[in-house]
């Protein structure tokens, strides 16, 4: 028999005032650039703690050997999975059950029209068998107000660039 995940206890309120960021969790992940020194294409993503070490490698859509993860696939699975979490939290919440919830994250790489540079775009596609659209559609939008994935998609993210010494 396994151990029950204890499922966590955020408030879905927004019950926070402060005047800057407050860290509730912090992750570094590391990647080096492999045989073509190139991240996307042959690189490896490994986090400090050791849990995520994996190959990067370019998808075959892109001229790449597609043997390995792509940067848009772990994305898709973060965006999914903290969506998941924030829909199933505030389900927990209003007493619905939230077993039956799936999301499906797709995301695209391509060339962005306004200057001809690189830009993401994400669907997002919830799958909850047996739950009225009208139930649903206020847990949708709580659940978008609270994932951090969504508000950086809607917002952006604040961002820093260093060159370490």
């Amino acid at each position: 028999m396994t151990e029950q995940i204890r499922l966590p206890d955020l408030p879905t309120d927004k019950d926070f005032d402060g005047e800057v960021f407050a860290p509730l969790y912090t992750t570094t992940v590391i990647v080096s650039g492999g045989t073509a020194s190139h991240g996307r294409a042959s690189g490896r993503a490994r986090s400090a703690d050791g849990v995520l070490d994996l190959n990067l490698r370019m998808p075959a859509e892109l001229g790449g050997d597609g043997q390995g993860t792509n940067p848009e696939q772990l994305f898709a699975a973060g965006f999914a999975a903290c969506f998941h979490g924030a829909l199933s939290l505030v389900a927990r919440q209003a007493a619905l059950d939230a077993a039956a919830i799936f999301v499906e994250a797709t995301v695209a790489f391509g060339r962005d029209p306004g200057d001809g540079g690189y830009l993401l775009c994400v669907d997002l596609v919830v799958r909850w068998p047996g739950i009225d659209p009208e139930i649903a559609a206020p847990l949708l939008r709580k659940a978008d107000s609270l994932c951090p994935y969504a508000r950086m998609a809607w917002q952006g993210t604040p961002t820093t660039i260093t060159l370490a010494s």
